[in-house]
């Protein structure tokens, strides 16, 4: 995953090894860019439209919503809007749930209804893949055919409830292909949990605050 701030030449270099891009953009404002950020937003564009129309690379964009900051329905659709004219519809667009934290505690957690709200404006700019995230939401996280609407790709979390593709990612009800770059079956995705030694853990603290102290 990247900001997608860089400037052209280093860009070239470093998507001639990628094979897939998520980009973060993080608000349609320029403002708000350069006042959460320091950045700016016009570079971010066109990374985005650098990697869709120059290189091979599977591009899909993250935003996260935060409540008053970038959660607005005009800023939303003119995301959308603007996603569909310059990337065109199927570009994947993850819309996630902020939760306070760090530097941004003075804003509340993005209520569902936000994201499903995005998700719908989205869509009816016509975007085919929106997905919302950080929130439990089956029907918002499940790919579906553009063409006759039937599910594709059920997901619950990171599991997969249901695999309705060929083995060329075709939808198997009607045929339409769905964007994308799939295997000819799916993977074992899931919800998995990885053990952690607290002894361990202790150790490497001690070690890297021992080497900080002068």
């Amino acid at each position: 995953m990247t900001a997608g701030y860089v400037c052209p030449e280093p860009r070239a270099e470093f998507y001639a090894w990628m094979d897939a891009a998520n980009v973060d953009l993080k608000s349609f404002s320029e403002e708000t860019y350069k006042r959460h950020t320091g950045a700016h937003l016009e570079p971010v564009l066109d990374t985005l439209k650098y990697i869709r129309h120059e290189t091979d690379v599977w591009l899909e964009v993250t935003t996260l919503l935060i409540p008053g900051l970038n959660d607005s329905d005009e800023e939303l659709r003119a995301m959308a809007e603007w996603m569909v004219q310059e990337l065109g519809p199927d570009v994947p667009w993850h819309l996630s749930a902020f939760h306070p934290d760090y530097r941004m505690l003075d804003r509340p957690p993005t209520a569902p209804a936000t994201l499903k709200r995005a998700r719908q404006i989205a869509m009816q700019a016509g975007m085919r893949y929106v997905f919302t995230g950080n929130i439990h939401d089956p029907d918002g996280q499940a790919t579906y055919c553009h063409e006759c609407g039937a599910t594709l790709i059920g997901r619950d979390g990171y599991a997969l409830t249901l695999w309705a593709q060929d083995e060329h990612g075709n939808c198997l009800r009607c045929g339409t292909p769905c964007a994308g770059v799939f295997e000819s079956e799916p993977g074992n995705w899931g919800n998995r949990r990885a053990g952690v030694r607290l002894a361990h853990f202790a150790a490497m603290t001690r070690r890297n605050t021992a080497l900080r102290e002068p």
